[in-house]
């Protein structure tokens, strides 16, 4: 196999997010080798808010040929947009999408969710509530002794390390994924939906839980 793009996600899956001169950078260096870019956007509206850039100035102006523009990860349905800057490899996309099973019954069903997300910046405004709540939990988890962050929180996603012998008694009072099991690193997403209570009473348990 012969490479043919560079892709990467923005938001990463660490929550971390590229900056626009970044992205530009890579894009530059993809097309001097001749590659294509294509942008994972599950989380776009994220990386977006924390940037506090136009949607545009996220892909598009620097150097993206395809994006993948999520709407899943944002309080739609199964509803992703893929974008072609560039039309030529846009070419028997119509097809290659039925070949890869990617082409449900009713999409368009599926698809009007965005008139919704695109409507008065819900898109944004729920993406930056959310990037709200995980900024929350990420300042109080790192006043807590023993639980130490690893990565900026910049999206929607909070990565901490806890103290294994407490992680099953958190667990029970609060669902969340273990991302490392060797380090005991943690992984928590905020989302649309998540309310200031939900931070602060995981943030009470958690520091009860710790303290006993």
């Amino acid at each position: 196999m012969q490479p043919s793009a560079v892709s990467i996600s923005q938001a990463t899956e660490y929550g971390t997010v590229y900056s626009r001169d970044g992205v530009q950078v890579i894009a530059e260096f993809a097309h001097a080798h001749d590659l294509r870019v294509h942008m994972d956007g599950a989380r776009l509206a994220n990386a977006t808010a924390h940037l506090g850039e136009p949607l545009s100035e996220m892909a598009r102006s620097v150097g993206v040929d395809v994006l993948s523009f999520g709407g899943t990860k944002n309080g739609a349905l199964a509803a992703e947009a893929v974008v072609f800057f560039d039309r030529d490899p846009a070419k028997g996309f119509d097809f290659r999408r039925m070949q890869g099973t990617q082409l449900s019954s009713k999409m368009r069903f599926i698809a009007a969710q965005f008139d919704a997300l695109l409507t008065d910046d819900l898109w944004l405004r729920s993406a930056s509530h959310a990037n709200k709540m995980a900024a929350t939990l990420g300042a109080g988890l790192a006043k807590i002794p023993g639980v130490r962050l690893t990565q900026r929180v910049e999206a929607n996603e909070v990565f901490a390390i806890f103290p294994r012998e407490h992680i099953a008694s958190l667990q029970e009072k609060c669902l969340f994924h273990v991302w490392d099991e060797a380090t005991t690193e943690a992984r928590f997403v905020t989302s649309f939906d998540t309310t200031e209570e939900d931070v602060a009473g995981f943030l009470r348990e958690t520091s009860k839980v710790i303290a006993d």
